[in-house]
Formats: structure tokens, sequence, C-alpha cells
């Protein structure tokens, strides 16, 4: 049946892929803002001048650890991959299914507040929307 009708659906990835506009057109990625919170731990790294390389509207990598004594634990990195700290572990659970589950999920440096001995670094964590 040659000549017969067939209904066929095609998003527009399928339209262009394998032509020169499919080379021309890339993904829009979006950023949503899930929550806030701040970067536990600074006060246990090894290395505190990797706090002082940091600013406000920086982007930080976040990374599921092995953790014996948080099996959520969440690492948050710097551009270079140093240790900043961890995702607080009262925080942590949604974020670490959304990330076992194949999301890319970042944070945002959003304020910076020394706080006597110590600092508090708040941060926006955002998943990113390919």
């Amino acid at each position: 049946m040659a000549n017969e009708l067939t209904e066929t659906q095609k998003n527009m990835v399928s339209l262009v892929q394998g032509s020169e506009l499919g080379d021309l057109i890339k993904p829009l990625i979006k950023e949503i803002h899930l929550f806030d919170t701040y970067i536990a731990g600074t006060t246990h790294l090894k290395d505190k001048s990797v706090l002082e390389n940091i600013k406000v509207g920086d982007t930080l990598s976040l990374r599921r650890e092995d953790n014996k004594y948080d099996s959520h634990a969440i690492l948050i990195l710097n551009d270079k991959g140093e240790k900043l700290g961890y995702v607080p572990e009262k925080d942590n659970l949604i974020f670490a299914r959304l990330m076992d589950a194949g999301k890319l999920l970042k944070a945002k440096i959003s304020e910076i507040t020394p706080k006597g001995g110590f600092t508090l670094i708040s941060v926006g964590i955002y998943l990113v929307d390919v």
C-alpha cells in the first residue's frame, strides 16, 4: 500500500538532524533555581586558603561522594575542583536523588559573610536543564 497515509510525529530535533541547520542550532540551557542554603564544613578544610579565592557569583560544581557518615553527601567544589565543603546533610536528600538519577546540579555563591572564626558562604542550588 504505497499510497497509504500514515501519521508520523516529528520533533524539531528530528527535522533538522543531519542537516547544516542542525549543526547551527544548539540546545538552550536553562538554570532552574531550586533552593538556597550554605556550604557546610568550611571550618574542617585542610587548606582554608581556597576560601580566599571565591567571590559572589562564582559557579560551583556539585559531586556525589561515597561517605560513611552521610550516604547522601554532596561535595561542593570551586572551578579548579578544590573542595569548599558540602551541601548540608539536612538539605541534601532530594539533591542526591536528582544527581543519582543523572541530573546535573550546580551551585552559585550568593553571599559571603565572615562570622568570627568561620566564613558563612550562602549558595543557591540550580538544576541545569538542557
